[in-house]
């Protein structure tokens, strides 16, 4: 055996930085489908529920959880601040619009997507997600690279200034 299987502890991670592990991180979590976190932000139309945030596991840079938009239902136009957001529908067929700026004029784009779809909303742009289906409600897994889950609700979509690169 070599000496990081019989003595974990000496030299097995040497890339960890020089600090404490708080005994909240030095574990794994299992969150329980039955035991999500309704208390976070909302926008009208839709329920978030966490499952990996700093609340309930401790995390730093992770918010993870699920979202469900009831049928024939809207949010309000909204974003996530600085955060970066994937999106995994697991049921229905949401739809998630957007502005897209990169012609003359601003052109509203509709995402329809299906079980199995990823979306990706970068930092600070404006959307909202619809459930147009009259029956089925849709349901979205959502990772995002802040520990909460930032939603800044707005009057209306608009595109973002573009910047130089």
């Amino acid at each position: 055996m070599s000496q990081s299987s019989t003595n974990p502890g000496e030299g097995f991670h040497p890339h960890l930085p020089d600090r404490p592990v708080t005994p909240l991180r030095a574990r794994l979590h299992h969150v329980r489908a039955d035991a999500l976190d309704g208390d976070t932000a909302q926008s009208g139309g839709m329920r978030r529920f966490a499952a990996v945030s700093g609340r309930t596991v401790g995390s730093e840079k992770l918010w993870m959880g699920q979202t469900h938009v009831s049928p024939a239902t809207s949010s309000s136009d909204h974003h996530h601040g600085a955060s970066e957001t994937a999106i995994y529908v697991v049921s229905g067929h949401p739809e998630f619009v957007f502005l897209d700026g990169s012609g003359d004029t601003p052109e509203e784009v509709r995402l329809r997507t299906g079980p199995g779809d990823y979306v990706f909303v970068p930092p600070y742009v404006p959307h909202r997600e619809e459930n147009p289906d009259p029956d089925e409600e849709a349901v979205v897994v959502i990772a995002r690279s802040t520990q909460e889950a930032v939603v800044v609700n707005l009057p209306e979509l608009y595109v973002l200034p573009a910047t130089e690169d």
